[in-house]
């Protein structure tokens, strides 16, 4: 078992979480909540980031300019799919404004839920990662290249390593259910 790799495959999805919680955001308008959004464009899907400029306006609104006027209606079309986060969405000429609402109670419990969603899949992908190296430590000891003594120790630390991760996870977790809560 390589320490190293494990800890880089389990570092690679609590930086997906990261980015996946910076676009949970409760009530206050930020570019991050819809850059990652999937549009049809040039025959293919792409994030809106790589597609227009997104800035905030005053009060809880962003607009959104795109780089090439013929794909307008391609990104309104693609903000008014995704109804989780609740935008009201118009084409202001060559600017698309996206207002995002402010939050009652039963609105931040969803997103609660969306985030609790989240967690879970990054514990899952986590949980993956653990089989993937058990089956190669178990290849490893059926194979006679360690002994029972080493196969014990690296699973014991590969335990060790979910844990520490799936820790991480949850006090991300803790701390994004705050912040979605903060009134």
């Amino acid at each position: 078992m390589d320490v190293n790799e494990t800890r880089s495959r389990m570092t690679k999805v609590i930086l997906l979480l990261a980015e996946e919680l910076a676009g949970l955001k409760a009530g206050r308008a930020n570019p991050a909540m819809i850059e990652r959004i999937l549009v049809e464009a040039y025959e293919t899907k792409m994030p809106l980031l790589e597609l227009a400029t997104i800035t905030m306006a005053p009060p809880n609104q962003l607009l959104i300019t795109p780089f090439d006027q013929a794909i307008i209606r391609n990104i309104e079309k693609a903000l008014n799919v995704d109804r989780n986060l609740g935008l009201s969405v118009s084409v202001d000429g060559p600017t698309i404004r996206v207002g995002v609402p402010s939050l009652t109670q039963e609105r931040r419990e969803q997103f609660v839920k969306i985030l609790n969603q989240k967690l879970e899949s990054a514990k899952i992908m986590i949980r993956q990662v653990r089989h993937e190296v058990m089956t190669e430590i178990k290849r490893s000891a059926e194979a006679k290249e360690t002994n029972k003594d080493e196969r014990f120790d690296q699973e014991e630390e590969l335990q060790k390593i979910t844990d520490e991760f799936v820790g991480k996870i949850e006090e991300m977790g803790k701390a994004k259910e705050a912040e979605l809560l903060q009134i």
